[in-house]
């Protein structure tokens, strides 16, 4: 997970870029209006030369900013940028020219798509149609037309990659830099019908060879590491926003999916071969509704999760979504994991959803029948409890907000139908304030249930109707050289929500963290001097305590973790990230057992070292560690590595690889460990051209418990392997063939499952 200090600052420009934005000041002094013209004539050829008639006569925007490593310097004049905007055939059309004094040295290999990144040469633009500053839609194109591409959310710093925008890039490569064409269809962007604020953008340049410089058109400032904290004004595109309101589109997708499959087990072989048909249905009927419905998607090409270690804890981690569906209109959902979590729906055998944005309302719902074979989660003290989805459920929700200046108020209702064995209903209320560098936020729900879920595959059983309740608040305050906050977490035994992601119930939570911000440092080492561009001392408090609940017999406030955390945090050449903190922790394993001491040092690096290797990350634990099944303490730790590797080949081919590998372990008295838990993961890409690639992923799990020399628990091991190559080709957005071989296989019980699938996209 990335470190508390990226994190906190993340949230604080997030705060920053909200607040502005509520009081009408995302524009601000030195972010000069973005100029637009609307092109009478032709809309421009694509082919990333700008030499059509319709380029000589548009405005040129020049002015650009240093934002990364160093912000407040203008752009170097060896990089100058400019950016030239039309309106025509219903798309805004970007010009873009990059001068580079070093263009030997620029970073374009092939990649997958949404696998952009800072160690790419790439421009980016960020547009936000609402005006509001809370959420923006984004593309980065890299100079060899690979793109990325999501919806952003400020308010949690978060982007969701997800979304496919039908977005035209073409990229030309000069000798003095390059220059880049870019087409955005209005008709994809989300905006009130009436009454909406100015549309505002962002545009951004990135320069690996430079020191990993990061340039943009508005003047961000090194306490927002937000890409949308300022944004500035489109100008000149008159009546074409209120032109092209009314203009409706409609996208149809079937997918045909074909899979011999085959199954060996205690059960003996079996084979199958089938076919099925789906399909994904996006409408617009015009600017500020829309909606999307998907029937009998077939999600198994997806790219399978990565493997986390959560070490010896019983406590269930959340996963990224990565289905289109549930992001859209994503910002408009707006609700923290613990009031909805996508990842509850498995399986969809059909899904709908309508989306509305006014100029100070929006509101979505949504409704989908999940078939068998998903996990339900559901919380407790100490543990989150898994139970198999043995029969198909219903899950719907809907949502609204209500949004003012400085304010912002919404309501849910989240319903997880079971059919004849009951079903557990949500309803929440949350809000925003945002004054002068505070912010206050806060979720309140309830929640009543009639289903008891089984284990070993039993089915749901109806039960008398139990109610609960959960409370969540947080409070921020930030200064020129603090950011500070403060968190509240409560939650009563008898709240379930199944349709969200509450891993811990029957349990107050309190956490407060203080960041001192020391700025630019130059410390010397033997006489050699290192820039650290940011500096942050930390010290994090956090205590979770037990909730007294009847029905399972737990006591009320005994403690269940403590931790007293301080800490550095600096940021460095070559896209270098440090963080360290000295754990003087506690922890209980169970209502029975003892609190623990689990002092540990905690700390982690990020960096894009070379242009061979553009990703290093570590994460590493270490001290005494918690092993829950036993309820004792030993040494151990926790440690993440995630290397990526990118390279061009002399062919026009390129290829990636990426691996990850994570092991946590605690240690016993007889000199070996006595749990050990590990992931491996290796990714390569093979890509020929834009549209054809070929994707090798090898994936492998495994836990073992052995003799401790105390507990005598019963020794145990399990290993998961993954096995997967696919080919794809894309003929343009939305049409695409793949045609995939998979092979998963377990140990102890020893199952292996063989897949041969070939899948047809076609959007219409």
């Amino acid at each position: 997970m990335p470190s508390i200090f990226n994190t906190n600052s993340k949230l604080i420009s997030a705060l920053l870029l909200a607040s502005a934005a509520a009081t009408g000041e995302a524009s601000v002094p030195g972010a000069a209006a973005l100029p637009a013209m609307v092109s009478a004539g032709a809309l421009p050829q694509l082919d990333g030369v700008l030499d059509d008639d319709a380029w000589r006569d548009a405005p040129v925007y020049d002015t650009f900013h240093e934002y990364l490593p160093e912000n407040g310097r203008p752009a170097p004049p060896q990089l100058r940028t400019t950016v030239q905007v039309l309106v025509a055939d219903g798309a805004l059309v970007f010009g873009i020219r990059a001068w580079d004094n070093a263009p030997h040295q620029r970073q374009d290999a092939l990649a997958r798509r949404d696998k952009v990144g800072m160690d790419q040469d790439f421009i980016g633009i960020w547009l936000d149609p609402t005006g509001h500053g809370r959420a923006a839609q984004f593309v980065r194109i890299n100079t060899a037309g690979v793109i990325s591409d999501g919806m952003y959310r400020a308010d949690e710093d978060l982007s969701d990659l997800g979304p496919d925008f039908p977005i035209d890039a073409a990229v030309r490569l000069l000798d003095d830099g390059y220059s880049m064409e870019v087409r955005w269809p209005l008709s994809n962007l989300r905006f009130p019908y009436e009454g909406g604020k100015t549309w505002r953008a962002m545009i951004e340049r990135s320069v690996p060879h430079a020191g990993g410089l990061l340039l943009t058109s508005t003047p961000l400032t090194g306490d927002a590491l937000s890409h949308i904290a300022v944004l500035q004004d489109i100008t000149g595109m008159g009546a074409t926003v209120a032109g092209v309101r009314d203009r409706a589109f409609l996208e149809l997708k079937p997918e045909l999916t074909m899979r011999a499959t085959r199954d060996d087990d205690a059960d003996g072989l079996r084979r199958a071969n089938r076919a099925s048909l789906g399909l994904e249905v996006n409408a617009r009927p015009r600017a500020d509704w829309v909606f999307n419905g998907t029937l009998n998607p077939d999600y198994s090409q997806v790219e399978i999760d990565e493997p986390t270690s959560s070490g010896a804890s019983r406590i269930a981690l959340s996963l990224p979504e990565k289905r289109g569906f549930f992001l859209e209109s994503a910002d408009v959902l707006g609700l923290p994991l613990a009031a909805f979590y996508s990842r509850t729906v498995a399986d969809p055998q059909w899904g709908l959803r309508a989306t509305w944005r006014a100029a100070a309302l929006d509101a979505t719902a949504m409704s989908l029948r999940d078939q068998p074979g998903g996990v339900v989660l559901r919380g407790g003290p100490y543990e989150t409890a898994q139970y198999d989805q043995s029969a198909r459920t219903l899950a719907s929700l809907v949502r609204g907000r209500w949004h003012g200046a400085g304010l912002l108020l919404g309501a849910f209702a989240s319903r997880r139908d079971y059919g004849r064995d009951g079903a557990n209903t949500v309803f929440g209320l949350d809000g925003q304030w945002r004054g002068d560098g505070q912010q206050a936020a806060w979720l309140l729900m309830q929640s009543n249930s009639n289903v008891a879920l089984r284990d070993e595959g039993l089915p749901a059983q109806r039960t008398a109707t139990r109610r609960g309740v959960y409370g969540w608040g947080k409070f921020t305050h930030i200064s020129d050289v603090w950011w500070n906050d403060a968190a509240f977490e409560a939650s009563s035994g008898g709240f379930v929500n199944d349709n969200g992601f509450v891993p811990q119930t029957g349990v107050l939570r309190f956490e407060v963290n203080l960041n001192r911000r020391l700025g630019a440092q130059r410390p010397a080492w033997n006489g050699l001097a290192v820039d650290l561009y940011e500096t942050e001392a930390h010290l994090g408090l956090h205590e979770i305590r037990t909730v007294g609940d009847s029905v399972s017999g737990q006591t009320g406030g005994q403690v269940v973790e403590r931790k007293l955390q301080p800490g550095v945090w600096f940021r460095g050449p070559r896209q270098l990230n440090f963080w360290a903190n000295l754990g003087f922790d506690q922890q209980r394993a169970n209502r029975l057992g003892q609190l623990h001491d689990t002092r540990a040092l905690h700390f982690g690096v990020e960096s894009s070292p070379l242009p061979w290797l553009p990703r290093f990350n570590a994460e590493v634990t270490l001290g005494r560690q918690l092993d829950v099944d036993a309820d004792r303490v030993g040494r151990g730790g926790n440690v993440t590595l995630d290397l990526g590797w990118r390279r061009a080949l002399p062919n026009g081919w390129a290829v990636e690889l990426d691996q990850r590998w994570n092991r946590a372990w605690v240690q016993g008295t007889l000199g070996q460990p006595a749990f050990v838990d590990t992931g491996w993961r290796m990714l390569a890409m093979l890509h020929f051209t834009p549209a054809d690639s070929l994707r090798l992923l090898a994936q492998n799990t495994a836990g073992e418990r052995r003799d401790d020399g105390v507990t005598a628990l019963e020794p145990w091991a399990e290993k998961q392997l993954h096995r997967s190559l696919l080919y794809r080709h894309l003929w343009r957005h939305g049409r695409s063939m793949s045609v995939g071989y998979s092979r998963d296989r377990t140990r102890m019980p020893a199952v292996t499952n063989q897949a041969l699938t070939v899948k047809f996209q076609w959007e219409v």
